[in-house]
C-alpha cells in the first residue's frame, strides 16, 4: 500500500507565511503606537502652549482692570502679562537709586501687581517664576571704548536697578500673607542691552529699551496633564 505524504512542502510554506503575517502585524502595531504616542506628545504641547497663554492673560487681565481703577498708566502686554516701567519713571539718569517718582509709583503699583496674582490661590499655584529684570539701551558710556567693557557695565547698572526695584516692593504695603510664596518665585535679572525695543524702522528706541520688567512664567504641563490625567 503506498502511503503518500501530503503537505510537506505546503506546510513550510504555511510556517514561512505566519512567520511573516506575524512580523507584519509587530510592524504594524509599532507603528501605531509610534504615530500615537508622536499625536499624544504634539496635542500635550498645543494643550500646554494653549494653557500657558489662557493663565498669562487671565493675569493680566486682573492687574489691567485694578491698575485702571487707580489710574496707574503703565505698558502691560494683555497676552503675555508682562509689564514695563520706563527708567524715566524710576530713576535718575546713570543712576539705579529710586526717585521719589519712583518709589511713589511702586507704593501704588506693586500691591496690585502682587495681590492680583495671590489672590486666587489656582492661579498663583500655575505660576512658577516673577521675574524682575532690569534693561538698558546700547549706548556708550563715556570713556568706554571696549564693547566687552560697555557690555558689562550696562550689566552691572541694568542688574542694579533690578534689584533696587526688588527690595523697594518688598517693602510696599502689598498683602504679606503673600510674602512667603511671592519671595520663593521671584528672580532678579539684568540683561544690559541683550533686548532693546525697536520702532517701526527696526531701529533701536533708546529711551523705551531704558526699562524695568515684572514677567510672569506659567509652570510647564506634560502630556498626561494636558489630557486631564493626574500629574
Amino acid at each position: 500500500m503506498a502511503i503518500k505524504f501530503r503537505g510537506k512542502h505546503n506546510s513550510d510554506e504555511d510556517n514561512g507565511n505566519i512567520f511573516w503575517v506575524t512580523m507584519a502585524d509587530l510592524l504594524l502595531g509599532l507603528a501605531i503606537i509610534f504615530i500615537t504616542l508622536f499625536v499624544l506628545a504634539m496635542t500635550g504641547f498645543t494643550q500646554e502652549n494653549i494653557q500657558q497663554q489662557k493663565v498669562q492673560m487671565e493675569v493680566s487681565e486682573k492687574i489691567s482692570k485694578e491698575l485702571k481703577k487707580e489710574n496707574i498708566d503703565v505698558d502691560i502686554d494683555k497676552m503675555t502679562g508682562d509689564l514695563k516701567i520706563s527708567d524715566v519713571e524710576l530713576f535718575e539718569l546713570s543712576s539705579w537709586e529710586l526717585s521719589p517718582k519712583g518709589k511713589k509709583l511702586l507704593d501704588k503699583l506693586a500691591p496690585i501687581y502682587i495681590n492680583s496674582i495671590f489672590t486666587d490661590k489656582e492661579l498663583a499655584e500655575q505660576i512658577q517664576y516673577i521675574y524682575i529684570q532690569g534693561h538698558t539701551d546700547s549706548q556708550m558710556f563715556a570713556g568706554v571704548t571696549s564693547k566687552d567693557e560697555q557690555f558689562l557695565k550696562n550689566m552691572d547698572l541694568s542688574l542694579k536697578r533690578a534689584n533696587a526695584v526688588a527690595e523697594y516692593i518688598f517693602k510696599t504695603n502689598y498683602n504679606k500673607a503673600y510674602a512667603d510664596q511671592f519671595r520663593k518665585i521671584v528672580v532678579v535679572e539684568g540683561k544690559s542691552y541683550n533686548e532693546p525695543v525697536l520702532n517701526e524702522k527696526g531701529i533701536e528706541d533708546y529711551d523705551k529699551s531704558r526699562r524695568v520688567e515684572l514677567k510672569l512664567k506659567v509652570k510647564d504641563w506634560n502630556v498626561s496633564t494636558a489630557l486631564g490625567l493626574k500629574r
